[in-house]
């Protein structure tokens, strides 16, 4: 039987060290992140040990897992150390003083939409913020957001939204709005297509490029086709949207993208837009985070700037 923990008697110091660890899964990068050696990490979690009663990591080859005791105490942990840090520091961030690494998770289309537009108002602030982009490695969100792996995810996310939607209050991950975009058929100069009315049946008889991130060579344009008892050809599914913008300008290929984001295939001026045949929901872009960030000034300037970033890329 695990032995109570007596909290009087505990050092606050070792949480510290445990919340660093369980987001690295690694003791070497964890002391690295702290300023400590590797045997001062082991022997903080030693002790963390001794005060739980039990084990919380496990040695793997490539670093640490955590026992379903850790996974279940580190959301506390990280709460009760952000809410402890933010009500001794108010006020502390300075983003022409403080030197803060932000990760954002997002996937190229994005990155190409907004990431000028922040660096701009990074230059301008003379702040001294540097941002780390990640891929979107999956789109099971809250153990990433959870593990502290990244502070923002910012794309199409409408499963996890609606989710967050209707959990309200009680979900553990917050959500705002960025961008509203429709989609437009994009060819590209000179195609047979390009002059008039994109019809239904010279839509459905062309070949198509379609962009999945997800590789699935089945999306939304698919599925309205469907409905309308008609279908189309995809001879290319491709996951970039820079690919997808080069192989259209020199293919008689169509492709369907967000509007916002045809600028991000780098031919935006060797291609033509047209309406599409068919009806598709509108395309909304969001930004999630974690709760523990809701009242970090760091991040909450950080989403300020993405924000006014998406904003400034629509008009």
């Amino acid at each position: 039987m695990p032995t109570t923990l007596n909290f009087r008697t505990l050092d606050l110091n070792l949480l510290r060290v445990f919340d660093v660890v369980m987001a690295e899964r690694n003791l070497t990068r964890a002391a690295e992140r702290l300023s400590i050696t590797q045997p001062a990490v082991s022997n903080a979690l030693k002790r963390l040990k001794e005060s739980v009663g039990e084990d919380l990591l496990t040695r793997e080859i490539t670093g640490v897992r955590p026992t379903p005791r850790a996974e279940a105490l580190w959301p506390e942990v990280r709460a009760a150390l952000g809410n402890l840090r933010d009500a001794l520091a108010p006020d502390a961030f300075d983003p022409a003083v403080d030197a803060v690494d932000f990760r954002v998770a997002m996937p190229d289309a994005v990155a190409t939409s907004v990431l000028p537009g922040i660096v701009a108002q990074i230059a301008r602030a003379g702040a001294l913020a540097n941002l780390r982009v990640m891929p979107l490695a999956s789109r099971d969100l809250g153990p990433m957001l959870e593990r502290g792996d990244a502070d923002l995810a910012v794309g199409s996310f409408p499963g996890t939204v609606a989710t967050l939607q209707a959990q309200g209050d009680t979900a553990s991950l917050r959500q705002a709005r960025l961008q509203q975009s429709g989609y437009v058929c994009v060819m590209r100069q000179g195609h047979p297509l390009a002059k008039g009315e994109l019809t239904l049946d010279a839509y459905c008889a062309a070949h198509h490029l379609m962009v999945s991130l997800s590789g699935r060579a089945h999306g939304p344009v698919d599925e309205a086709l469907a409905k309308l008892e008609r279908k189309r050809r995809v001879l290319l599914t491709v996951n970039q949207y820079f690919t997808a913008g080069r192989v259209v300008a020199h293919s008689d290929l169509l492709t369907v993208l967000p509007e916002v984001f045809v600028n991000a295939t780098g031919f935006r001026e060797k291609v033509v837009t047209r309406p599409l045949p068919v009806e598709l929901p509108a395309l909304h872009v969001d930004m999630l985070w974690h709760q523990r960030s809701d009242r970090s000034l760091a991040h909450q300037w950080l989403r300020e700037r993405m924000l006014e970033a998406a904003q400034a890329a629509l008009a």
